[in-house]
């Protein structure tokens, strides 16, 4: 008995308030009492009532809420609520982060963490059971495509669960610089009405607007071998280069390239032969666009890395895109200079399909979804670059399946997957270098949390949700993916931590990775075409500009280009920077400490990074702390 003073925190975000009633109950070990209550949340307040209750509650165990509505079902985003009971100054915190609506009543559990064994009672069992089966009945899994990772059951955003959607603010920021995107894109197109577009100058007259400092660096200096070779390293998708460790069984060397060969060989010895291999690519049907057949190469790029760290490549093969073609053409930088910048063209197009494809949505996108809906169930339409890329019209769906097929647990792995592709300690290659070091602060921060609530091997053995959530990412939501070494079972806590940095690693520092770059290497559009009008060259000396020109995406595909790449690349304006969010899911002080190291860990890499990059002609920036959002949110 005594005198409880009740704290609810209602959401900032646009219509997180709400004029329906809510009714408030406090649940405690001994019983539970009805709160005199009438609220009408109002959005970003805090809001405190004290009440005095007759009888001993007893530990308060739950708070349960009750929205009351008549016509209209306004819902309401509750944070949380506190409760300081009687002769005490500590709150007792009731997490919640959702949308409250319809009938039901609520219940919040008290902040802190339980397993599944630590419900000694039956109180919170029969909770726990109720929560998973409403949880199973809303967030059900959906075939997408046979054979590619399952996805949320929904055809539309408005078929989402509520708390799976973005907030208004996010949706309307969304729409409104998409318009303001295509208003951009309309005025370029105006603007290259009457004027000519037969020189790589002529992609000057729309490469205005949206674009970044390092968008800038790229127009001045893309048609550079120096370049080139950055990109594998540091570009938009540093996922696909690797160490040679023998010359390509695919690799064509005609008659007269002996010298050729000797200094590949060379580099071989030495360790310093690097290749990038798009034979993913090779029979994936081209896209049509407006009855305009677009076209797909298969190339082989063969790089060396001087002693200076930078990579340059040596030679291009280029895998016409149908079997009954001649043999595979080979580039040089020798050969005339427009010969050599077309064949580089079209390994930039290539690595586009690849970046959007098999780098950007599967290895990121889809996996984080199949972590999301996994979790939500067991513990408690197309994108528009489709059109105007070369891989679109059904030739991505192959290509998403044969990515699948190539989705090792270890890829998303970067200690085994740097290591797999030979890219440990090389000092240019920065992208290797900070996706370490994050690596190494997040499975630090995992660690602290684990070992706070899993104090042995035997209880993560022991724990059935836990197993139940492994089993059903593995099984269900990447078909069966343990033959590509993805984990059924958790037997050890480091086999569990493991796991987990893998998931937080991919839904943020990958992705930032990955996304960011967009912006900088693909809104000049030369440097990475989003598709190619021509068919690869088989003859080095009938290259001219009007093939170059040709080749290249007309007016409208290119600005469309510059648009989407320009929306989906740049900062978000609600971006919530790794390890820096504002909810309080766990009340246990230790767990603050943990975040609060992890905090300070991620504080002292970005002062190292921002240290090296003040010493670098081309700074990679993309995995500072402060640039990785906290989840994928676009």
């Amino acid at each position: 008995m005594g005198r409880y003073r009740v704290r609810v925190v209602t959401g900032a975000w646009l219509f997180s308030g709400s004029l329906n009633l809510v009714r408030l109950w406090l649940v405690g070990e001994h019983r539970e009492a009805k709160l005199e209550l009438q609220l009408r949340p109002a959005r970003g307040k805090e809001e405190e009532f004290d009440f005095d209750v007759p009888e001993d509650l007893g530990p308060l165990q739950f708070v349960k809420l009750h929205k009351q509505h008549t016509v209209v079902d306004d819902a309401w985003f509750c944070n949380l609520i506190t409760v300081q009971g009687p002769e005490t100054s500590a709150e007792a915190v009731f997490p919640c982060y959702r949308w409250v609506q319809g009938e039901g009543i609520l219940s919040l559990p008290e902040g802190t963490a339980r397993l599944a064994a630590d419900n000694a009672l039956d109180v919170f069992q029969k909770y726990r059971e109720k929560e998973l089966k409403e949880r199973q009945q809303t967030y059900c899994w959906a075939t997408w495509k046979e054979g590619l990772p399952q996805t949320i059951a929904a055809n539309c955003k408005d078929d989402l669960p509520p708390n799976m959607r973005f907030h208004e603010e996010k949706r309307l920021d969304f729409e409104w610089t998409l318009k303001a995107g295509v208003l951009e894109m309309g005025l370029k197109r105006v603007y290259t009405l009457l004027r000519s577009w037969n020189r790589l100058e002529d992609f000057d007259q729309i490469f205005w607007g949206q674009k970044s400092a390092l968008a800038e660096k790229v127009h001045q200096c893309w048609q550079e071998d120096e370049l080139f070779g950055y990109q594998f390293l540091n570009g938009a998708n540093p996922m696909l280069l690797r160490r040679s460790t023998s010359l390509p069984s695919r690799l064509v060397l005609p008659s007269g390239t002996e010298e050729l060969q000797a200094q590949l060989e060379k580099e071989l010895k030495n360790g310093s032969l690097f290749e990038a291999d798009f034979i993913l690519l090779d029979g994936i049907p081209a896209n049509v666009i407006r009855g305009e057949p677009q076209y797909l190469a298969a190339p082989l790029v063969m790089l060396r890395m001087d002693p200076g760290g930078k990579l340059l490549p040596m030679a291009i093969q280029i895998q016409p895109p149908n079997p009954s073609s001649p043999a595979p053409t080979l580039f040089l930088p020798s050969d005339p200079p427009l010969a050599w910048l077309l064949a580089k063209i079209w390994v930039r197009n290539s690595d586009f399909q690849l970046q959007e494809l098999q780098f950007h949505l599967l290895n990121t996108h889809l996996v984080a979804e199949v972590i999301a809906v996994a979790t939500m169930r067991c513990l408690p339409g197309l994108h528009p670059i489709f059109k105007v890329v070369s891989t679109g019209g059904g030739g991505h769906v192959q290509l998403l399946t044969r990515a699948v097929a190539q989705l090792t647990y270890c890829s998303l792995c970067p200690p085994d997957d740097l290591a797999n592709r030979g890219l440990l300690k090389i000092p240019s290659a920065l992208y290797a270098r900070d996706a370490l070091q994050l690596w190494e602060v997040t499975a630090r921060y995992v660690k602290g949390m684990v070992h706070l609530f899993y104090q042995s091997d035997d209880i993560v053995r022991g724990d059935p949700e836990l197993q139940a959530w492994c089993r059903e990412i593995t099984e269900v939501g990447l078909c069966h993916a343990q033959d590509r070494g993805f984990p059924v079972s958790f037997q050890s806590r480091a086999q569990l931590c493991h796991f987990l940095t893998m998931c937080v690693f991919t839904c943020t520092a990958q992705h930032a990775a990955i996304n960011q770059g967009q912006l900088d290497w693909y809104g000049w559009v030369p440097n990475a075409p989003c598709t190619m009008r021509m068919p690869p060259p088989t003859s080095k000396d009938d290259v001219t500009m009007e093939t170059v020109m040709g080749s290249l995406p007309d007016v409208q595909k290119a600005c469309l280009q510059m648009t989407i790449t320009w929306h989906l690349g740049r900062l978000q304006p609600d971006m919530v920077p790794l390890g820096h969010h504002t909810e309080k899911y766990f009340s246990d002080p230790r767990t603050k400490a943990v975040l609060s190291q992890f905090q300070a860990d991620l504080d002292n890499l970005e002062k190292e990074i921002t240290a090296r990059n003040e010493q670098l002609d081309l700074p990679y920036e993309y995995l500072k702390p402060s640039r990785i959002e906290n989840s994928i949110t676009i």
